[in-house]
């Protein structure tokens, strides 16, 4: 705790915040399991919706806030600076939406050196070399002032890395630029950013927070052209696999809600009465997706891990997890059948994706720690790999099939929060850390 308390200023207990656990300590009670999926109609040009203000509604009062983040949230909302949101066509003018964001470097490849423009290109084609193992740094990015909770590469752009932070901004970073590696900075959210994802199609970036909304960027424009207000902290989001569309988010309130971009509302929820979302990820036919929230105040030994199915929103099994911890990550294996959940008892557990959903009671990864922080883990591209970040600022890369460890890197000096193996190099690496720094090995 005298590390969380180092790292964000303390937050008076007397401020009536929305706020979002963080990922909460260990024990939580075990879970029962959901799966849903849906077809939709394909992809389709983004209407303009009409704007109207942000606006930030209250959490329920009954939700145990930990200090950690009430401390989070205390330094967060000191920095708050306004923001006017403003539901727009991605073609739409940077004038008409009042929310742009200076450029400060480019997002273009032009500046890459011939090496890694040779790496790329050649990777993207389908000659990578997945035997390889990362085991050294090559770039370190700073610009985040706080706590980096999530990072991702882009799948069109695989240059460019996002990250997500407690200091309110979203950063597009250029890693390999031989100039500015910082390639743009946004600020448009009014309270710490929990999670961002790139979308399937075009340079754009979703990303959610604590000000209780969901917004909608063009990076190559540098404007945010969409604003999706909820009523709870917005903890995750991701996008549907076959419609870009569409995307997922699940919140403070327990509340799951599958968005169309092209209407900016809600088209279905999930109703189970959840506890806070830790985390969401479809399967990659986009027929189900996993949730994993808390069950801490529930008393009750189910909702832990939950498989929906999408098309008809309901809960495909229970009692998938019987542990007494909560999973702040779940993750699909790209090409096997099964998913692994991220545990605060330290280990990250294995599950099959067929019904009934069963614990590979024989097979676990186990080496780093987790210890209460909302520790991510991530498969490499062609599955071979599986990284865990951990409390003592590692990344601990696993080999999937035997569940041993291959090799630690230390990467930080405090917790490694996030990992993402690259799009199309499987041996690269990034990370980022409780105090705002990033990584990336090979």
């Amino acid at each position: 705790m005298d590390l969380l308390r180092r790292a964000y200023a303390a937050a008076s207990d007397d401020e009536h915040e929305e706020t979002l656990t963080d990922h909460p300590v260990a024990k939580r009670l075990r879970s029962r399991e959901h799966h849903g999926v849906a077809d939709y109609p394909s992809p389709a040009h983004h209407r303009v919706p009409p704007s109207h203000p942000a606006e930030v509604a209250p959490l329920s009062a009954t939700r145990y806030i930990s200090k950690r983040e009430r401390a989070m949230l205390a330094a967060s909302s000191s920095s708050s600076s306004s923001a006017i949101t403003s539901p727009n066509q991605p073609r739409i003018s940077p004038s008409s939406t009042g929310l742009t964001s200076p450029v400060i470097g480019t997002i273009s490849d032009s500046d890459l050196p011939h090496d890694v423009l040779i790496k790329l290109r050649s990777r993207a084609r389908g000659h990578s070399q997945s035997s390889n193992v990362a085991r050294k740094l090559s770039v370190a990015l700073t610009g985040h002032d706080k706590a980096v909770n999530a990072i991702q590469w882009s799948h069109n752009q695989a240059h460019l890395l996002a990250s997500a932070g407690m200091d309110q901004r979203v950063h597009v970073w250029n890693v390999w630029s031989k100039d500015q590696k910082k390639a743009c900075s946004f600020e448009h959210h009014n309270a710490a950013v929990k999670d961002v994802r790139w979308s399937p199609q075009g340079l754009f970036l979703l990303s959610c927070g604590y000000d209780c909304s969901t917004r909608l960027v063009d990076v190559e424009k540098g404007i945010e052209t969409q604003h999706f207000k909820d009523d709870q902290v917005v903890e995750v989001i991701r996008f549907h696999p076959s419609n870009s569309d569409l995307f997922l988010s699940g919140g403070s309130k327990g509340f799951l809600k599958l968005w169309d971009i092209r209407s900016g509302k809600m088209v279905q929820s999930y109703v189970k009465g959840l506890g806070p979302i830790l985390d969401l990820e479809f399967s990659f036919d986009a027929k189900q997706f996993i949730s994993s929230s808390d069950t801490t105040l529930s008393n009750i030994s189910e909702n832990a891990i939950i498989v929906w199915d999408v098309s008809r929103q309901v809960p495909l099994s229970n009692q998938v997890y019987t542990e007494v911890y909560t999973c702040p990550c779940v993750r699909y294996h790209p090409t096997d059948a099964c998913f692994v959940a991220q545990s605060n008892g330290n280990y990250i557990a294995i599950f099959s994706s067929q019904p009934p959903f069963k614990l590979d009671r024989y097979k676990r990864f186990e080496n780093h720690g987790v210890w209460g922080f909302p520790i991510k883990c991530n498969f490499s591209s062609d599955g071979i790999q599986l990284a865990s970040g951990s409390s003592d600022g590692s990344i601990y890369l696993y080999n999937y099939r035997s569940s041993e460890l291959i090799r630690k890197l230390k990467a930080f000096e405090q917790p490694c929060i996030d990992v993402a193996f690259h799009p199309s190099i499987p041996h690269m690496i990034a990370s980022c850390s409780w105090t705002g720094d990033i990584s990336v090995f090979e």
